[in-house]
């Protein structure tokens, strides 16, 4: 039998302050009625950044919570590759090693990754391609923070397919041989022409911030091409991502008829219900994120959770991640839960 590569388990980390739906159509200026926000945009309440909540501090809570749900000691990381967001406390650290010093893994090294909303799901991919190729590393500790939602705009109506931001933490440790809740095979799709579509438009190089527009910037997550945006996602979206999860099953040698779980990034309730029925999977083999709204690449680790803690996961579980991130990027991943 060849390497193989598990899951341990998960961690994360929940701010305890919460934007309700009423709140978003109030902040859109009545643009977008609570009704609306709930059903449409399929946001009940989601998690927002309380003051210590800072991106590179949310991934060492939900790290440590993570080493307390595993009992893995920090002392045998191996690798930290943390998914956390570029928007964070300090600009040019490395918040891989902010997570180490935090946690006391003394014996790791770390890597910051990045892939917007994908970031996990690739970064799972990365984790299980290095422990297999490399005999040194055996266990590898994938954490992160995200508070994008600092720079929504409300009163931006393109801005509605991000409203959805929100905050918290998220870690996940794989073990090379664990010889349980395997990762199998991943398929990631990159559309480049895509690259500058969506993005905080101020306070990089092209337009650096400055004294008078230093408010908008802070506010400054845009679609930078809004139609050209939805025109191209209109044609490749769906097929991208079906075409991801089909590779991935394709790689793993298990029949997509097998899948008993999706684990999903939150989007507005009607995609959401389309993929499941492209799926021919019941609402209850998957979780909908309407309490938490989109923690970025933090809701496959937060739907896995949820998942384990209400008995949608069992051993001998198909489960799929599935992630879409601006760049764009879609991805997907199959996971067998249980003993092998």
């Amino acid at each position: 039998m060849g390497v193989n590569v598990g899951i341990v388990g998960t961690g994360v980390y929940i701010p305890d302050k919460f934007m309700t739906a009423s709140e978003i159509s109030q902040a859109t200026k009545g643009v977008w009625s609570e009704e609306a926000v709930t059903n449409k945009l399929g946001i009940r309440k989601k998690p927002v950044p309380g003051e210590n909540d800072g991106t590179q501090e949310m991934g060492a809570k939900a790290a440590m919570d993570c080493l307390k749900n595993t009992g893995v000691d920090a002392l045998d990381i191996d690798v930290i590759l943390c998914i956390g967001e570029e928007w964070k406390e300090y600009p040019l650290t490395t918040s891989a090693l902010y997570i180490q010093h935090r946690i006391g893994a003394e014996n790791a090294w770390g890597i910051d990754l990045q892939n917007r909303c994908c970031t996990t799901v690739s970064t799972i991919k990365i984790a299980k391609d290095m422990l297999i190729s490399d005999d040194s590393i055996n266990t590898i500790l994938i954490a992160g923070g995200y508070r994008n939602g600092d720079f929504v705009d409300y009163t931006d109506k393109n801005m509605s397919m991000m409203y959805n931001l929100s905050a918290g933490g998220g870690a996940i440790i794989l073990k090379k041989n664990y010889n349980k809740n395997l990762v199998l095979g991943s398929h990631i799709i990159g559309d480049g022409s895509l690259s500058r579509a969506a993005g905080v438009e101020i306070g990089g190089i092209v337009r650096p911030i400055n004294n008078k527009n230093a408010a908008e910037a802070y506010k400054s997550l845009r679609l930078m091409d809004a139609e050209g945006m939805k025109n191209r996602l209109n044609l490749v979206s769906m097929p991208n991502w079906y075409k991801c999860i089909d590779k991935a099953f394709e790689k793993s040698g298990i029949d997509k008829a097998e899948l008993d779980y999706l684990a999903i990034l939150h989007m507005k309730r009607s995609a959401h219900m389309e993929i499941l029925k492209e799926l021919n999977l019941s609402e209850e083999q998957s979780i909908y994120l309407e309490n938490y709204g989109h923690i970025g690449q933090i809701d496959q680790i937060l739907s896995l959770k949820l998942a384990l803690e209400q008995g949608k996961i069992r051993d001998g579980s198909v489960i799929s991640m599935i992630a879409a991130g601006i760049g764009y990027v879609w991805a997907a991943n199959v996971i067998k839960w249980g003993e092998v």
